[in-house]
C-alpha cells in the first residue's frame, strides 16, 4: 500500500523528454500555446495535446482561455521549484544526464528561472545584495534586513505585497553557475521590476533576457553590477 507522495506517478511524467522540453519552456514564466509548446517539445500537436493533458490533470500545468486558444503554464511556484532542483541536480551528475540548452552564452549570462531571474547577472545581484548587508541567505532560507526593506522599497518594490501566500526569501541554487541566486516573493518582484524598468528585455523563442543599455546603468546605479556581455 502506498502511503505517502506519488513521486513515482510525478518522476515518469517529468521523465519523459517531450514532457521535460514542455516544462522546459515554460520555466520562462510566460504561458504559451499547445502549437508553441509543441515545436519546443519536438512533437506534432496531437501528441504535445496529449501530454499536456497530463500534465495538467497532475496538477503540473494550469490553463488559461483567450479567445479560441488556450494558454499553459506552470502550476505553482513549486512545480517551478521542483524543476529547477531537478536542473541543478542533473548538472551535477555524470555528462550524460546534464541538461543542454538552447541558447549558449546569453542564457547562462541571464535568464528567467520561471519567475525570477536566473544566470551570471542573478549570482551578481544576490552577492551584491548580501555584501551590502540588504540579505541574508542561509542553505534553505533567506531574510531581508532592515537596510535592504529601505532599499529595494526605494527601487519601487511593494515587499508587503509579495510577502502574501509563498516563501518570501529564499536562495536557489543556479544550475548553470552553481551558487546561488534570489528566488522567492523576492526574487519574483525584483524580476518584475526590471522589466518594468526596461532593465532588461525577453529574447524571442529563448528563456534569456537581454540587458538593455538603460539596464547597464540601472543595474549598476542600484546593486553595483556591471552586467556581463
Amino acid at each position: 500500500m502506498q502511503t505517502g507522495p506519488h513521486i513515482a506517478q510525478i518522476a515518469a511524467l517529468v521523465g519523459d523528454p517531450a514532457r521535460a522540453n514542455v516544462l522546459s519552456a515554460l520555466m520562462g514564466g510566460r504561458a504559451l500555446t499547445a502549437s508553441e509548446l509543441a515545436y519546443h517539445a519536438g512533437v506534432t500537436p496531437q501528441t504535445a495535446s496529449s501530454h499536456l493533458g497530463k500534465l495538467a490533470e497532475a496538477g503540473l500545468l494550469a490553463q488559461d482561455r483567450q479567445g479560441r486558444h488556450r494558454y499553459y503554464r506552470l502550476a505553482s511556484p513549486l512545480v517551478g521549484r521542483m524543476l529547477e532542483s531537478i536542473m541543478a541536480v542533473a548538472e551535477t551528475g555524470p555528462s550524460r544526464y546534464r541538461p543542454h540548452w538552447k541558447g549558449g552564452e546569453a542564457l547562462r549570462t541571464a535568464r528567467t528561472c520561471y519567475d525570477h531571474l536566473a544566470g551570471r547577472l542573478a549570482v551578481d545581484i544576490a552577492d551584491a545584495l548580501i555584501a551590502r548587508g540588504h540579505v541574508v541567505l542561509a542553505a534553505d532560507g533567506g531574510e531581508v534586513t532592515a537596510a535592504g526593506m529601505a532599499h529595494l522599497t526605494g527601487l519601487g518594490i511593494d515587499l508587503g505585497a509579495a510577502k502574501r501566500g509563498r516563501a518570501f526569501c529564499r536562495p536557489c541554487l543556479d544550475w548553470s553557475e552553481r551558487r546561488p541566486h534570489l528566488a522567492g516573493a523576492v526574487g519574483a518582484a525584483l524580476c518584475v521590476r526590471a522589466f518594468e524598468r526596461g532593465w532588461v528585455e525577453r529574447v524571442k523563442d529563448s528563456r534569456a533576457v537581454a540587458v538593455t543599455q538603460e539596464g547597464k546603468r540601472g543595474l549598476s546605479d542600484a546593486f553595483g553590477v556591471v552586467p556581463q556581455t
